[in-house]
């Protein structure tokens, strides 16, 4: 029967962060529901543009879901080596808790760690949380240059149009039909080129929101599970930061004074070693003044006969 080392502190599933995401999809389905014609209308506006906007969304939201799904195993890892039992292989550490599983392998008996070790590898671990969401990050910016790109796209396609209206109308004609028409005309391109505009700041600035919405569930999820695995590893932490084996075990007190004098030798050494080198160079200075001292000895001998 494994036996129980838990400290109360059970890491906890994101459940509720993956609920959270399906009814903030659910909500935005079903307004798009209830909007369908209208978009369809602005989406054919700029089906390229807008297909990749479209496009871009749906990646970032399955990349947000995969970064919540990912926290199971993590999860579940961390619960079953907490319970296992000393010496028993534990499942193969999923990818984001490698660097912990390779520094606790080897553990016996009740694990204790020191902070320098519990810092490493909560650092290991925040850094690897961080690099997940760069993209989710980056896919909300590119979602909102891709709105700004088509909205100067369209601006650039209106105020060309304009001009080539401006230059097609006969201000002399008589006739005023002819020239109602043949402005009602030369407007269609402009309100094309606007149409591209507003609809492609419509679909980027919307995905734009609900990947922010995804990616912020998302970042919520592993903050409270960087933040578990931290109150965990704490309860396991030598505060003292005594000495351990490679093992995880803590250093008895005999071990403890023969590493203190041990390395009070070291340093004893190490300053003998320096005297040694004072005295050679001191050595080595008198014996370049040596020649200087008889040359001075024979002049002043010189000066006194």
């Amino acid at each position: 029967m494994a036996k129980d080392y838990s400290d109360g502190i059970v890491l906890s599933q994101p459940r509720p962060y993956l609920t959270r995401m399906f009814l903030f999809l659910a909500l935005a389905g079903f307004l798009l529901l209830i909007l369908a014609p209208r978009l369809v209308e602005a989406f054919m506006a700029n089906p390229g543009l807008n297909g990749l906007i479209v496009a871009t969304l749906i990646i970032g939201a399955l990349y947000a879901f995969r970064q919540v799904l990912q926290l199971g195993p993590e999860v579940r890892w961390v619960n079953a080596f907490r319970r296992a039992d000393p010496g028993l292989a534990v499942p193969p550490a999923p990818r984001l808790l490698a660097p912990m599983a390779t520094m606790l392998g080897n553990r016996k008996g009740r694990m204790t760690l020191s902070a320098a070790s519990m810092r490493a590898m909560l650092d290991s671990i925040g850094s690897r949380l961080d690099e997940q969401r760069e993209i989710s990050r980056y896919a909300i910016g590119l979602l909102i240059f891709l709105g700004l790109l088509g909205t100067f796209w369209g601006l650039l396609i209106t105020v060309s149009s304009i001009g080539d209206t401006m230059q097609s109308l006969n201000i002399e004609a008589t006739d005023s039909v002819t020239l109602f028409s043949s402005l009602r005309e030369g407007l269609q391109a402009p309100l094309k080129g606007m149409g591209t505009a507003f609809s492609s700041s419509l679909f980027g600035l919307t995905g734009s929101l609900v990947l922010g919405f995804l990616d912020l569930q998302a970042g919520q999820a592993q903050n409270r599970f960087y933040n578990e695995l931290e109150e965990w590893l704490s309860t396991v932490t030598n505060v003292i930061d005594t000495p351990v084996t490679p093992e995880g075990t803590p250093v008895s007190a005999e071990q403890a004074s023969l590493m203190a004098l041990a390395g009070q030798i070291a340093t004893l050494t190490e300053q003998m070693q320096t005297e040694q080198r004072f005295m050679k160079e001191l050595a080595a200075n008198q014996e370049a003044m040596r020649p200087i001292l008889e040359e001075l000895t024979q002049t002043m001998k010189k000066r006194g006969a």
